[in-house]
Formats: C-alpha cells, structure tokens, sequence
C-alpha cells in the first residue's frame, strides 16, 4: 500500500488519466511524469518544515516524530530547486544527509547570527538545489532590516528576526544562469512586511528585467492589499495563479488538523513562489501529501513547474 495520502481529488483524477492514456509504462514511471518540458523545465518547491520546538515534541508533533514523513515528502516530488523556511541546525543537517543529490546553502554562508545551537527565535532559509541540474556560481544572505548585514537584527517592529537567502547558479542543460531567493516574512506586523519585501524587491530589481529571478517563500500573509500587490506591480508574477487561474486557492497551513473542515475553510494561502523575467509556470500544486498518515508539517509544500520562454 502507497504510504502517500493524496487528498487532492484533481490530482487523482489527472494521474488515472495519465495512467489510461500511456499503457505501456509501469506506475512508478507514468507517475513521475509531469508537466516540466523534457530539454528544459524545472520543478521548484517551497517547504515551510516547521521549527524543531520542544512544545511539538511533547505532543508528539515535533521534528522528530515528522523528519521521515517530511523528506520522504519531499522526494516524492523530484524537484530541482527547494526553498526551505523554519530550519535550525539539526534539520538543516538532516536534509543535508537526507538529500544527498542536492547542493544545500544557508548555514554555510554568511548570514549566520551569533547562536550556533537552538532556536532563539530565530530559523533560517536555506536553499537547496540539483547538482545535477545546476552548478553554484555565488550565493549569499541578509537581514531583512534597515541594518541588512547584521545579524539578528530587527526593524519595522518586526517580532522577530527575518533572513533571506539566495543563490544564482548555472543550468547545465541550458547554459543559462538564473537567480532563487528564498524568505520568511514577519508574521505580526503588516508594516514589518511590507518594509521587508520592499528591501527583497529593491535588492533583485539590480538585475536586469531578463534575468530569471524566482521567490520561494512563507509571507505570512494572503492575496490582501498591500503585500501581494507589491510584488505583482514590481514585475514579478504568481506562478500558481499563471497555471491555475483567479480562483480562490485553498490555504498552505493546516495546524497539524489536516482533517478540520472549519479550519481548512478559513485558512489561507500564505506560501507563494513568484517568478521574474523570461520564465512561465506550467502547473503549480498545493502539496497535500502524508507519509504513513504523518503529516509533514503545519504548512503544506507548494510545488511550480517552471519552464524558460
């Protein structure tokens, strides 16, 4: 029995279509197949994987109880580019060892903070990609604050301290070189917000209008004004809205109550995965998967199949 529960009902319908239509595959290989371009598209992921908290732990919620369900998750999906938020140490170090096919970036760069162990308040959000698929040119980090290269600092009234991370690498299948920043936005203060995404979006408006640029992300916030309009009038587009149109979307978070109908309708989609310059997305899935009925994390996964124009 498959230890994956799919609750999309539209995913289902699509894989039996898929499967009837190509006869001569076997599951495993009509399954892997998606809607990335053969000679050139790419799968991007979004993994809000839920701090390692003591509190979680104790309810038997914790990073030790999900960290097989959550990379097991994860694999399933045979991305090339993951933006990871909510990461300490200890699961930066088990996805490393975990995923042992990708590059991981963001705790060996240069926008640590003074805590080697624990949580203080502060996760960071690393980045990892194929390196099959990509090559490193350079990477980098810094505090979404007025005072962006000291760490753990904190502006706008922010609760907390915010990062970013990003890298710029080089496909190897087709020599171009393309740019992923991955954040986590403050999650009380509106203003905080908009100042922080108004520094991502300065920093990335110093490339050119047709460098491939993507944004992974927890926003911590939904379609509203305010926020969203700004990334949309800075040139940059919603790949979930490209590939599925205007319709209300479900919610990214579920509070570990996967099965709370009154709870899944009030919850909104607050992960997003923005593209910029020559690229287009040709589906994009609110990830609902478990794994043995583990689920992942509080937020589902968010996937974009990318394809350069």
């Amino acid at each position: 029995m498959n230890d994956f529960n799919n609750s999309s009902r539209r995913n289902f319908i699509k894989q039996a279509g898929l499967l009837a239509g190509l006869p001569f595959l076997d599951t495993k290989q009509a399954l892997a197949l998606d809607s990335r371009k053969a000679d050139t598209g790419f799968r991007v992921l979004s993994c809000n994987i839920r701090v390692d908290l003591p509190e979680d732990n104790a309810k038997g919620q914790g990073w030790q109880h999900r960290r097989e369900a959550c990379i097991q998750v994860i694999k399933k999906q045979q991305a090339d580019l993951i933006g990871f938020q909510e990461v300490l140490r200890n699961q930066f170090l088990d996805l490393k060892n975990e995923l042992k096919d990708y590059f991981a970036f963001g705790f060996d760069g240069p926008e640590m903070d003074k805590f080697k162990e624990g949580y203080h308040g502060i996760a960071k959000n690393p980045i990892l990609f194929s390196k099959k698929r990509f090559e490193l040119i350079t990477a980098g980090g810094y505090w979404l604050s007025e005072t962006p290269l000291i760490a753990g600092s904190i502006s706008w009234g922010s609760a907390r301290a915010r990062n970013c991370s990003w890298v710029r690498l080089l496909d190897k299948k087709t020599n171009k070189e393309i740019r992923l920043i991955n954040l986590h936005l403050d999650h009380v203060s509106n203003e905080a917000k908009l100042a922080q995404i108004k520094l991502v979006l300065e920093e990335a408006a110093q490339y050119q209008d047709d460098f491939p640029q993507i944004i992974t992300g927890d926003f911590n916030n939904g379609y509203g004004a305010g926020l969203y309009p700004e990334i949309i009038n800075a040139g940059w587009k919603d790949s979930y809205v490209l590939s599925n149109g205007d319709a209300k979307p479900e919610g990214t978070t579920n509070a570990f109550r996967p099965d709370d109908a009154e709870r899944n309708a009030k919850a909104k989609k607050i992960d997003f995965i923005f593209i910029k310059g020559p690229l287009n997305a040709s589906k994009s899935v609110i990830i609902k998967d478990r794994w043995k009925n583990i689920v992942p994390s509080d937020h589902w996964f968010l996937s974009a199949d990318i394809n350069y124009i």
